[in-house]
This record gives C-alpha cells, structure tokens and sequence, in this order.
C-alpha cells in the first residue's frame, strides 16, 4: 500500500506549491516586471534545481554529460517550447480575459500533457488501467470546463455591480485571442512531455547511486536548461527594448525580490516533488501525476481565491464553481485509483549506453 500512497501523496504536496506560487507575482512592485521575471525564473529554473539535482544526485553533471544526447536535446527542446506557451499566456488574457483562458490553458495543458506520454507507453493496449486513466481525462476536462465558466460567469456579475473587470473583447479579435489560448495550452503541456523524455537521463542517474525518486532531479535540470533560455531570453529582450535594467536598483525593491525568489522555490518544489512522484510510479508515472498535479493545483489556487475574497459577491457562479470542483475530485480520485491497477511487464528491445567507463545502462526503447 505504501508503494501505492507515497507517490500521489508526493503530488498532492507538489500541487500545494503549484497552487500557490502565484501569490508571489502580486508583488512585483517596484521592479518592472522584466526585471521581477529574470530573478524569479534565475532561481526556479536554474539555481534551486541545480543545487538540489547536485545533492542527490552522485556525479550530476557527468551523468548529464554521458546521457544520450537525444534525451538531452529533446528535454531542453520541450522546456524551450513550454516557455513560449507561458508567454502566450499572458497575451490572450486582454483577447478573453483570465478565467476563460486559465480553462482553455489548464484543459489543454492537463490533457496533451498526459494523452503524449501516454500514446508513446510500449504494449499500451495490454495495460488495464489505461480505461480509467482516460475516463478521468475525459472527467477533468469537464470539472476544468465548469469551473471556467464559473469564472466568467462571476466576472459578468461583478462587472454588473460595477467593480471593474479586464474586459473580453469580441468578434475577430476574441478568435485571435482563442487561437492563442489554444496554442499556449498545447505548448504548456510540453513540460511534461519533455520530463517524460528524459527517462533515459533518469535511468543514468539512477545507476550513478541516485535513489529513483531522485532521479527526476537530474531530468528536470536539463528540461529547465531550455525553458530557462526562452524565459530569460524574453526577459533580457524587455530590459533592452523599455531600458529598464535601472529597475533592479531601484529603492524599496526588497519585496519585490523576497517574493521573486520565495515564488521561485515554490514552483520549483512543484516540478522537484512531482517527478519524484511520477519517477516512483514508473513509465505511466508522466501519464497519471501530470493531470493530477494541475487539477489539485486549480482546487488549491480556487480555495485561495475563495479566501481572498475573488467570489465574493457572486453566489451563483460559486455554486457552478464548486460543483466544478467536486467533479474534479472526483476525476483525481479515478486517476489515482489507476496508479493501484498492476501494470503489465512491457516487452522492449533494449538499448545500452555506456555512462561510465566500468557501467553500462540499459533504457527502454
């Protein structure tokens, strides 16, 4: 039984950070935001990952260094690709505002994130828990559904009462911004289609003395290689094109930096604690915690909301959004009841790569 709770309880943990890593973006003030953005993705992507990947991690960088360079160039190609869709997501936002965008995205995300690793799983058609893996798929994209209506529902009322909302615009500029919401969904989902991979790196780790659940450390580091240059590429980019580089000196910025680098350890201790949920789970690992980590993830980030005051004043389209949550729960639950269903030996061929000089690696292929 431990087997079976230890890893969903590592994503439940995970999606505590994922929820509420945002708060930190509400103090970016007085810095611009270029600026804000450069240190927090310098800490969550490249820093806090590097230091924990070189803790337990034996020999990290050698491991990196011997992996198969397909692996490699795959994860920091998809890490690359991810960062573009979280820049789109801020650009659709004025074309149809956050609720509507944040469902597209999330649907999307959780979705393609899952449905990718899973179509590339060996003897998939012999494994039976892919029935419920699917049916809570299909479960949570209607729970992500309803909530964002419930959002779009509560910023028409509070717009009623006069409190302001960014509004959404229509016609063909509300399609431009649906196309882009579309996109941004499907390339946020390559996060985890980049982790998923990398399992040959996780492989060579694990044969350096890495425990397996921190072997996803070192898959992460190079996955957030290419995320980290298409983020701080756009950043350095912005600090050139407004002349904001003064930004980082100016006088009571000290909050403003506290909270890039406490959001930058949250959503790195997302990623962190996830893959070694999902490394402890096995190949389907990528397939089960992914959509688990961002449904969790909105409920955290919906519950906070709530205390915050966001449904205040919009009863009706809280009762949708909870009805939406309690759907979710529900699809959670389904996808963690598939990590219990026993998962068929696969039949592979077997490819070995010499890591180091006296060791040999066999991957699946």
């Amino acid at each position: 039984m431990i087997e079976i709770m230890f890893p969903l309880l590592l994503v439940l943990l995970a999606s505590v950070f994922q929820g509420t890593f945002g708060l930190g973006m509400k103090y970016t003030k007085p810095l611009a935001w270029e600026a804000w953005w450069l240190v927090h993705v310098t800490i969550a992507m490249i820093i806090f990952p590097g230091i924990w990947a070189f803790i337990v991690v034996p020999d990290l960088f050698t491991v990196i260094a011997a992996s198969p360079a397909s692996a490699i160039q795959e994860g920091a190609l998809y890490g690359f690709l991810w960062g573009i869709g979280g820049i789109m997501f801020g650009v659709c936002v004025p074309y149809i505002g956050v609720a509507l965008t944040m469902g597209i995205v999330m649907g999307l995300a959780a979705l393609m994130g899952s449905l990718i690793p899973l179509m590339q799983l060996n003897n998939m058609s012999a494994n039976s828990a892919i029935p419920f893996i699917l049916t809570g798929m299909v479960i949570m994209l209607i729970a992500v559904a309803i909530v964002a209506k419930a959002g779009i529902n509560r910023d028409k009322v509070l717009a009623e009462s006069g409190v302001e909302i960014a509004g959404i615009q229509t016609g063909a500029a509300f399609k431009k911004g649906l196309m882009i919401a579309i996109a941004c969904g499907i390339l946020s989902s390559l996060l985890n289609v980049g982790f998923s991979a990398t399992e040959a790196i996780g492989a060579a780790a694990e044969e350096a003395g890495a425990v397996t659940r921190n072997t996803a450390l070192a898959r992460w580091v190079v996955v957030l290689i290419g995320a980290y240059a298409m983020n701080a590429g756009f950043a350095i980019f912005l600090l050139f094109k407004n002349k904001s580089w003064s930004s980082f000196g100016v006088a009571e910025s000290g909050k403003a930096y506290k909270w890039a680098v406490i959001a930058g350890l949250l959503w790195f201790a997302a990623l962190g604690v996830y893959g070694q949920g999902a490394a402890l789970m096995g190949d389907i690992g990528p397939v089960i915690g992914w959509p688990m980590l961002l449904g969790l993830a909105l409920i955290i980030s919906t519950v906070i909301g709530i205390y915050t005051g966001e449904w205040k004043g919009a009863p009706g389209p809280f009762k949708t959004m909870a009805t939406g949550i309690v759907i979710l729960i529900s699809a959670i639950c389904l996808l963690g009841y598939s990590n219990s269903i026993e998962q068929p030996q696969t039949s592979v061929n077997n490819v070995e790569y010499n890591i180091f000089e006296d060791t040999t690696v066999t991957i699946k292929s």
